[in-house]
C-alpha cells in the first residue's frame, strides 16, 4: 500500500484500518464544516466503507482508529466508550512548566461559547481527566505527553489552557498563534528571513500511540504513528539546538 499524501496507512486487515492523518483532516463528518477534507472519505476509495469508532480534532495529526464492518464498529466503540483504549499524544507547548508531571480533573462542556470552543463547567460538564508528563525542554518550547483518561472534544488543550500553558499555533485556545522560525531559534541562521518558511505553523499536537483489543482475535495491540513531516523537521531542529528530543528514550529525556 502506497502513502497518501493526506495519510499513511499504519495497519489494516479485514476487521480495523489504522491510519496516521495529516493535520487539516476531518475524521467523519461534521455539522460545523460540512465541506471540509474528510478522512474518510478518503480512505474509503481504498478500503471501502469505513465506519469511525472515536474523533480526534481536525487540527490534530496522528492516528485514527476505523471499523470495517458493523461488528468491529460495534465491538469498538464499546471499548472507546468504557474508557479500556489507551492513548497517548505528544504536542509542543510555548513556554517551561515548572512541573513534570500533572494530572488534570476538570468537567468539560463542549461547545460552550460563541466560538464553540469547549469550556471548564463545574455544574453541566462531564468528568475529564488528563495526565501530562513533560518529555523534553527546547528553549522556549516543551515537549509534553499527554494521556487523556476520558475522550472530550479538544481535552487536552483546554485541559492545558486552564493551567496557563497553550499548545503551539493552537487557533482556538491560544492567544499566541506565532509559528515555529529557524531563524528565532537558531543563534547563527545564515538564510533569508523574508524567504524563510516556518517549520511549523499548525497545531502542534499529534495522536501518537494507541491500544486496544483486537475485536475479532482479542489480542491486545499497540500502535505508534511517526510525526508528520513539519512536526518531525520541528523535532530534529529544536533536539539539535537544544538537545532535548521527545522521541528519545525514556533514560535520555530523563538527563
Amino acid at each position: 500500500m502506497k502513502n497518501n499524501p493526506d495519510y499513511s496507512v499504519i495497519y489494516s486487515d479485514d476487521d480495523i484500518v489504522i491510519l496516521n492523518k495529516r493535520s487539516g483532516l476531518l475524521i467523519a463528518a461534521d455539522r460545523y464544516d460540512p465541506n471540509a477534507p474528510r478522512l474518510d472519505l478518503l480512505a474509503q476509495q481504498e478500503f471501502g466503507r469505513l465506519f469511525a469508532v472515536h474523533r480526534i480534532d481536525k487540527d490534530t495529526s496522528g492516528l485514527v482508529v476505523y471499523a470495517r464492518n458493523e461488528e468491529a464498529h460495534k465491538n469498538l466503540s464499546l471499548q472507546f466508550q468504557n474508557r479500556e483504549v489507551k492513548k497517548v499524544y505528544h504536542c509542543l507547548i510555548n513556554g517551561r512548566p515548572l512541573w513534570t508531571d500533572l494530572h488534570v480533573d476538570l468537567p468539560l462542556l463542549p461547545d460552550g461559547d460563541a466560538r464553540h470552543r469547549t469550556v471548564v463547567n463545574k455544574r453541566q460538564g462531564k468528568k475529564s481527566v488528563t495526565d501530562f508528563k513533560v518529555i523534553g525542554i527546547c528553549g522556549p518550547y516543551t515537549w509534553i505527553e499527554a494521556r487523556p483518561l476520558t475522550g472530550r472534544t479538544h481535552q487536552i488543550r483546554v485541559h492545558l489552557a486552564e493551567n496557563k500553558f497553550c499548545i503551539v499555533c493552537d487557533p482556538l485556545y491560544s492567544g499566541n498563534q506565532k509559528p515555529i522560525r529557524l531563524s528565532e531559534i537558531k543563534k547563527r541562521y545564515n538564510g533569508d528571513t523574508y524567504e524563510e518558511r516556518p517549520l511549523l505553523n499548525r497545531l502542534a499536537l499529534h495522536a501518537y500511540q494507541i491500544s486496544f483489543t483486537h475485536p475479532k482475535t482479542n489480542e491486545v495491540m499497540t500502535f505508534n504513528a511517526p510525526y508528520q513531516k513539519d512536526m518531525d523537521s520541528t523535532r530534529k531542529q529544536l533536539a539539535k539546538i537544544f538537545g532535548a528530543d521527545p522521541l528519545a528514550p525514556a533514560e535520555e529525556q530523563a538527563k
